[in-house]
């Protein structure tokens, strides 16, 4: 959890420090399409794809052509076969879910939190997540196949 006055594509390091597992994929919005991430990311696990679209105006790094970085691929994937067919291929709509999430998380409990500690931060997101997930659970279809 971050105030408004940090950026978050700064915590980038630190929350990957966190995370005791090898990481597959990072995924975010453009707001991260910076080289500090990619760095942060690469540094952490090499092995791990950055999914983050590049901003409006990006322009592919100076080793584009000898030794292309993972930016320059998605620069040169939405180049020849546009945005939307980028989003699909690399899974980055499935970002569009966890927007979601978090967009109805606002909605319902609010965008700023009311603690002033980070323990105490903590503990009112904990107990919003359980909020949150047990009024989708009480509101989630539950299909059951009829047997012809």
């Amino acid at each position: 959890m971050t105030g408004t006055d940090i950026d978050d594509a700064a915590m980038v390091d630190a929350l990957l420090g966190q995370i005791a597992d090898p990481i597959a994929t990072f995924t975010a919005d453009g707001d991260y399409d910076q080289n500090r991430v990619s760095q942060a990311v690469t540094n952490r696990d090499p092995d791990a794809a950055v999914i983050v679209p590049p901003r409006a105006g990006a322009v592919a790094s100076a080793s584009a052509e000898t030794a292309p970085t993972q930016r320059d691929h998605r620069l040169r994937m939405i180049a020849e076969r546009g945005r939307m067919a980028w989003q699909k291929a690399s899974g980055y709509n499935l970002r569009a879910k966890i927007e979601a999430t978090i967009g109805r998380y606002k909605r319902l409990i609010g965008d700023a939190l009311r603690s002033r500690t980070n323990q105490t931060e903590a503990t009112e997101v904990a107990l919003a997540v359980a909020a949150l997930n047990r009024m989708l659970a009480l509101g989630r279809p539950n299909y059951v196949r009829i047997p012809k």
